[in-house]
């Protein structure tokens, strides 16, 4: 059962936005085929009697104007950069199918790291080999670790790189990132997963790097700091060979016009400055989680990074004054007592590598922060009070 399934109404677990879509009601109407913003009644809606459309060229141009920055390389995303998909996940699945040959290929993954690489390899038959990030210092990629595995095992097609972190919350060093892409014998894609980038600071996306690196991917999602994990809907910019191969593959109307419609409505500057708006709310709140939940009893330390819209952080099995120490019997704890009977949902992270005792929490709205921060500081103390 889903821990979702009970009613619960703190949802603090998924990453997701907690004030809700970067989109105006004068943006949703229109977008229903109300220009007027009146209801869209007898309106033909979106035109829905038509299949849509299978290239998404003016939407795929809405990414690029968003990302053509001019902070890592002077030349311009092109929307034949760019592949369209039901969220991160289709990408993640299609390059698999692109570069891999089932029961012979591998991909190389940095655990902890997100868990869908893996699950995805697993359904199209495809090794994972592992180089875990550097847990000793803030979960950071290897990347002399990762070449050495790339030039001992030419089966290796695939390097996933998750930036920001999930669940460690980090951005990658971008020359750690460029030390894999100019591997010297290696013939395969690194791909980046830039599914938290709009968290980080301003300009740290790689996506106008692909027109630089023929042999790099990178994926980013509208279901993050855009707020609209509902309409799933994520890209992948690259290479115009690899996407010419992802966009050929592909079902031609994976992509509903509803879908469309919204997305490029998320993209319109009056949406953006709402998103940028939300997403600093949500800085706040960070903020505040960083501040506020180390003065409660039995909260460790924060591991990884803050450039997401979730932390990574220990609960021990005793105050840290009295010498407590991060547990995964306490985590699993305050997780299903949080759950279950306070009706706060986080994610228990403890049996990832580097991650003992570990919860990820969302950061979620300051009401939704004021009641975990309320609701954990009990069930601690409860915990305490009870093993005495």
């Amino acid at each position: 059962m889903c821990e979702r399934d009970d009613g619960t109404n703190v949802l603090l677990d998924a990453n997701e936005n907690a004030y809700g879509p970067s989109l105006t009601l004068d943006a949703v109407k229109k977008a229903a085929g109300a220009e007027d913003g009146s209801s869209p009644g007898d309106i033909d809606f979106l035109g829905l009697h038509r299949y849509p459309d299978p290239h998404q060229v003016e939407l795929k141009q809405l990414f690029c104007n968003l990302r053509n920055t001019g902070v890592h390389t002077q030349k311009k995303l092109k929307p034949e950069n760019l592949f369209v998909g039901v969220g991160s996940d289709e990408s993640i699945d299609a390059l698999l199918r692109c570069f891999c040959t089932p029961g012979k290929d591998k991909i190389l993954t940095c655990p902890p790291t997100y868990g869908m690489y893996a699950v995805s390899a697993q359904v199209n038959d495809v090794e994972v080999v592992k180089v875990p990030l550097d847990a000793e210092h803030g979960f950071q990629l290897r990347p002399d670790a990762i070449n050495e595995a790339l030039s001992a095992d030419l089966l290796i097609k695939i390097v996933y790189i998750c930036s920001p972190g999930n669940p460690t919350g980090n951005l990658i060093k971008k020359d750690d990132i460029q030390k894999v892409l100019k591997h010297k014998t290696w013939n395969g894609v690194v791909i980046v997963d830039e599914a938290y980038i709009d968290f980080a600071p301003e300009g740290s996306s790689l996506a106008e790097w692909v027109t630089e690196w023929p042999n790099l991917a990178v994926m980013q999602t509208l279901s993050k700091a855009f707020g609209l994990a509902g309409i799933r809907l994520g890209t992948t910019f690259t290479s115009p060979e690899i996407a010419l191969l992802l966009n050929s593959m592909k079902a031609p109307y994976s992509i509903s016009t509803p879908t469309k419609s919204l997305a490029s409505a998320g993209l319109s500057p009056e949406n953006l400055a709402l998103m940028r708006k939300n997403k600093e709310k949500l800085i706040a709140q960070r903020a505040r989680i960083l501040e506020e939940l180390p003065k409660i009893p039995g909260i460790g330390r924060f591991l990884g990074g803050t450039d997401s819209n979730f932390l990574l952080v220990e609960m021990l099995d005793g105050p840290l004054s009295e010498g407590g120490k991060p547990c995964n019997k306490t985590a699993l704890s305050v997780y299903q007592t949080l759950a279950e009977k306070r009706g706060v949902v986080v994610r228990f992270r403890g049996k990832e590598y580097g991650c003992e005792g570990c919860l990820r929490i969302t950061v979620g709205t300051e009401a939704e922060v004021s009641r975990f921060l309320a609701d954990v500081r009990t069930v601690l103390a409860d915990i305490y009070a009870a093993s005495k």
